[in-house]
């Protein structure tokens, strides 16, 4: 990621995967490198209508704007200076046509979008359970990273809500939660096709984890080799790279 600009708080970069522009505020939660790996880990396939749940600036529609299969994606955001930041960098690279940003709350979501129009569904969630009197619930950071406004179950009941039968639900999380997201995905009728564990070092325990599920699939789940991100301390491994587009 290249920084073309600066204004205020705000920081105007271009992806190195697509040479999208894509703007930030540095005071907010910065996109990271598990929506990078998120967006790669999705299956764009012919026509596709996605929806990204949380978007926060966008990154991830941005992402995936550049795929010729790629019909629309639509990205889902609650607070309003993000959805606003998402909406200019929209703008910004003129993909209206492929794009469209809309705030509003994922509790709420069969009130913004029809039900069953999604061929995939997005979403990289805040992975910490909320812990009052330890963050602000106000602040953007904390709403980013713990379930202050959504939780993981509000999450998947509205991929379940949007989904056509055998639409895809592709998410990043944390593996300390594994047996809590799988649960919930069986319970709403999305079952886990593929899972790829993801390692800071080889020799560490992984800290990420990618899962796609499928609404109404039959039960069989493909583990994925492990992706490592570093193969010493500030260097990305060929695969990062090539995710990277180093």
């Amino acid at each position: 990621m290249e920084k073309s600009d600066n204004l205020g708080n705000e920081v105007t970069e271009t992806l190195k995967q697509n040479g999208y522009k894509i703007i930030q505020d540095k005071k907010r939660f910065c996109f990271g490198i598990d929506a990078v790996l998120l967006a790669d880990y999705v299956e764009v396939r012919n026509g596709d209508n996605i929806y990204d749940l949380g978007t926060g600036n966008g990154i991830i529609p941005l992402l995936l704007a550049d795929s010729p299969r790629l019909n629309h994606v639509t990205g889902l955001e609650i607070q309003a200076e993000c959805a606003d930041m998402a909406g200019r960098s929209v703008s910004l690279n003129n993909l209206e046509n492929k794009i469209s940003i809309v705030q509003g709350d994922i509790k709420e979501v069969q009130k913004l979008f029809p039900k069953a129009k999604a061929d995939a569904v997005t979403s990289n969630p805040p992975y910490m359970i909320f812990q009052h009197g330890k963050q602000n619930p106000g602040d953007s950071k904390a709403i980013a990273r713990h379930e202050v406004l959504c939780n993981l179950e509000d999450i998947i009941r509205a991929a379940d809500y949007l989904l056509k039968p055998q639409g895809r639900f592709y998410m990043i999380h944390r593996p300390f939660r594994l047996a809590e997201i799988i649960s919930t995905l069986c319970r709403y009728k999305l079952e886990p096709k593929r899972m790829q564990l993801i390692y800071p070092f080889a020799d560490k325990e992984p800290n990420m984890v990618l899962i796609e599920a499928r609404k109404f699939a039959n039960s069989r789940i493909t583990v994925e080799k492990p992706l490592v991100v570093y193969d010493s301390p500030g260097n990305y491994t060929e695969d990062i790279k090539k995710i990277y587009g180093m």
